[in-house]
């Protein structure tokens, strides 16, 4: 029996029984969620220690295997990742489209911890290394739509946004692990080891925790019914187009706004701390560490928080504040010298973040019916987030080049009163009623 075929008529009330294995799923769910961004984010912060065995600047055409693996992994595979993914969840079930993203991203890690390096096999070990950077992409793209989903579908009636939120939970808490991976090597092996051998580490612990995931996924409920997906529409990006147009372009709308502000506040902001607020790198990384910590532990109080104001005004509150907080914080911060002060600073714009990240996936996946509910969820995220999430580094960076820096904190603003429009046009309710979950 499904989770779905098992819920009850009267929201709300559930067995003790149902109570413990929803609860259960959650966790398989998210820790599965945890693992696929660990995996995701330890090559970013180990491709110091590793990028020479792969790219010497001698060989051009490694050079350009390089910058095409980037370009691939971080934009190209997401939005096929997020289709593929949603169409197979849709089509065939939840369960079985998370089952795939996490065994995918356990084989690309476990790949790059056992690939020689160039001096071994010349070319193919940067191509190799490319290969593995696409299965992760792809594996990435998918896991957000399906993961929220599966978490919104299967979270207690009066709780979901409450619940909900631990997508978000894990997400950063992967990419806080992958730090702290690092940080407990670097302890132990001085930096000739960490380049020879260790950076390898930490690609084998992913892979080995993947299995670990995967053992728990594949235990998981499935919450979509038969009928559901045999439907005719199950997984139709035609489908999706032509009948829910509205709510695809106002996820759309979300993530744009949502990616752009996230990744402002976190990836981005470390390198703004040093580059314009004069902070040194230790010092900047030590405030970034203690506010991404601190921005998991608020997801759950402000999904909670959802669930007794409505999802429409979480939203609203993100745009507004958004709006009018993005420009002062961004200025206050280029005269921030006091590590503790920018901590408190970038707290509170992570605050006004979380209005949505802690909701993201349940107000997304309550606009779509079940047919169409990953597709819909993880293609128009994937394209949003490919667009302006992944931008956000490179305009910032690239405005304050050309002496406009002021410039992206208004470019940020202008999304964020997109934002605050799209969250207009949310119903009142919790949920569109037709598509109740």
């Amino acid at each position: 029996m499904t989770i779905a075929d098992s819920q009850t008529s009267a929201p709300g009330h559930y067995s003790a029984e149902e109570v413990r294995k929803r609860v259960f799923a959650i966790v398989a769910a998210s820790s599965g969620n945890l693992v696929e961004w660990f995996d995701f984010y330890v090559y970013a912060f180990c491709a110091i220690y590793f990028a020479h065995a792969f790219f010497p600047k001698d060989d051009p055409t490694v050079q350009l295997l390089n910058s095409a693996g980037v370009f691939a992994a971080g934009f190209l595979m997401r939005p096929i990742g997020g289709w593929m993914f949603g169409r197979i969840a849709d089509r065939h079930g939840r369960k079985i489209a998370m089952v795939i993203s996490v065994t995918m991203m356990c084989g690309g890690s476990l790949l790059i911890a056992c690939l020689p390096t160039y001096a071994s096999i010349g070319v193919m070990a940067p191509a190799l290394l490319l290969v593995a950077r696409l299965i992760q992409g792809l594996s990435v793209g998918g896991e957000y739509g399906t993961t929220a989903t599966y978490m919104s579908e299967v979270a207690l009636r009066g709780r979901r946004g409450f619940f909900s939120s631990f997508q978000y939970v894990t997400l950063i808490g992967g990419q806080l692990l992958a730090v702290l991976v690092v940080v407990i090597l670097q302890q132990f092996l001085d930096e000739a080891e960490l380049k020879d051998w260790g950076w390898r580490i930490p690609f084998a612990v992913g892979a080995a925790t993947a299995v670990v995931a995967l053992f728990l996924r594949r235990s998981l409920h499935e919450t979509t019914t038969a009928a559901t997906r045999e439907s005719r529409e199950a997984g139709s990006l035609a489908s999706l187009l032509r009948n829910h147009t509205a709510a695809f372009l106002t996820v759309l709308g979300f993530t744009a706004g949502g990616s752009l502000i996230f990744y402002t506040f976190t990836t981005y902001m470390q390198k703004y701390l040093v580059n314009s607020a004069g902070m040194t790198i230790k010092s900047a990384s030590y405030v970034m560490t203690a506010c991404l910590f601190f921005y998991m532990c608020m997801q759950p109080l402000f999904g909670s928080l959802s669930d007794h104001i409505g999802r429409r005004a979480n939203m609203l509150l993100f745009g507004a504040l958004g709006a009018i907080f993005t420009v002062p914080i961004l200025t206050w911060l280029q005269q921030v010298h006091n590590p503790f002060l920018a901590f408190i600073v970038i707290s509170v714009a992570l605050a006004i973040v979380s209005f949505y990240t802690s909701i993201s996936g349940i107000v997304k996946a309550e606009m779509f019916p079940p047919e169409v509910r990953a597709l819909g969820v993880g293609l128009a995220y994937a394209i949003a987030n490919a667009i302006f999430g992944g931008s956000a580094e490179y305009v910032a960076l690239g405005l304050k080049t050309i002496g406009h820096e002021t410039a992206f904190f208004w470019y940020v603003t202008v999304m964020m009163v997109v934002a605050f429009l799209v969250a207009l046009r949310l119903p009142r309710q919790a949920a569109y009623l037709h598509h109740e979950l």
